[in-house]
Order: structure tokens, then C-alpha cells, then sequence
């Protein structure tokens, strides 16, 4: 016996030396993928793009593709036709949605170059060609034309329905009449 717990001492004490020799790598190892996601954490992904008319939508979301809880600094810069520029605009959040930011009617019609940049603590920035056109509004409707039924102005078959109706009360009010017996 005494053979058997010095061998499974033996084996005890190498998993713990094993153990504690890896451990600081281990350690090592976790530390660099929790800065690594820190590094994602802290970085936004930013989609632009025109709304079809004189303005610009962002979604703005984790890199990982969470969605943004929180509200962020978006600031805007255009340079547009003949080197017409706007901004820098702050952009506020919009009621549709976590992340959604837009410009509201901002650009001339034209081309426009829209870059988006969000400062720390959470960064990102985005370039996108917006082609910007005047507000339109819907068109006219067209005219309907009103046309008579062919059946002589729409009298249907109720006329028919209510003739019939005082023909049977006529024939049994008739009927009444004259269908008594009397007896005297």
C-alpha cells in the first residue's frame, strides 16, 4: 500500500506543479482577449446613408452588431456640388430606434460626400456618397369617371321584392275577408 500512495502522491504533486506553471500563461492569455474585446467594445460601427430626399440616416451599432444602448455624439460633416460644405452638426437620436440618428433636411440637390465621426468613449467614423434630391410631393390623383349601370340607374331587384311583398299581404288580406264562415 504504502508503494500505491507514494505513486498517486508523486502524480498529485506533477498536476500541481503543471497547474501552477501554466496558470501565469493562462492568465496572460485571457487578459489579452478581454483587451481585445475592451479595444472592440469601444468602437462603433456606422452605417450613412440618404433618405431620398435633402437629408442623411445613420445606424450606429457595437461592432460586434449589439445593439447601441446608449446615446452617442455623432457629428457630421458634408462637402456637396461646387464645394458647398455644412458642418460640423451634431446629430441627434431619432424616436425610431436604439442608434438611429438623423440630419433632417440639410443638403441641396446634388452629389454629397457625408462623413459621420463619433469621439471617444465610443468611436467610430463613416464615409458614404449621398445623392440628395428636392422634396417631392406625391402626385395628383387622376379623375375618376362617374358612369350610370346599364340597368336604367340602379334600381335593382328590390322594387320587384317590395311589389311582391304587397301582392301576397293584398291576396291575404282578400282572403281573410272572404274566407269567413258565419254562423247564424
Amino acid at each position: 500500500m504504502t508503494g500505491i500512495r507514494k505513486v498517486v502522491a508523486a502524480v498529485i504533486a506533477g498536476l500541481a506543479l503543471t497547474l501552477s506553471a501554466a496558470a501565469p500563461a493562462a492568465a496572460q492569455v485571457a487578459q489579452a482577449a478581454q483587451a481585445a474585446r475592451a479595444a472592440q467594445a469601444d468602437k462603433l460601427k456606422l452605417t450613412v446613408a440618404g433618405d431620398g430626399a435633402e437629408g442623411v440616416t445613420i445606424q450606429a451599432t457595437h461592432t460586434d452588431g449589439r445593439r447601441l444602448e446608449q446615446v452617442v455624439r455623432l457629428v457630421l460633416t458634408a462637402t456637396g456640388p461646387d464645394g458647398q460644405r455644412i458642418g460640423p452638426m451634431q446629430l441627434e437620436p431619432q424616436p425610431e430606434g436604439h442608434g438611429f440618428y438623423s440630419s433632417g433636411s440639410v443638403l441641396s440637390a446634388g452629389t454629397w460626400k457625408v462623413t459621420v465621426r463619433s469621439p471617444a468613449p465610443l468611436q467610430g467614423e463613416a464615409t458614404a456618397t449621398v445623392q440628395a434630391k428636392a422634396a417631392q410631393s406625391p402626385p395628383a390623383p387622376k379623375p375618376v369617371a362617374v358612369t350610370e349601370p346599364a340597368d336604367g340607374g340602379g334600381a335593382g331587384w328590390w322594387p320587384f321584392a317590395a311589389a311582391g311583398l304587397v301582392l301576397v299581404a293584398a291576396a291575404m288580406g282578400v282572403a281573410m275577408l272572404f274566407g269567413r264562415r258565419r254562423t247564424n
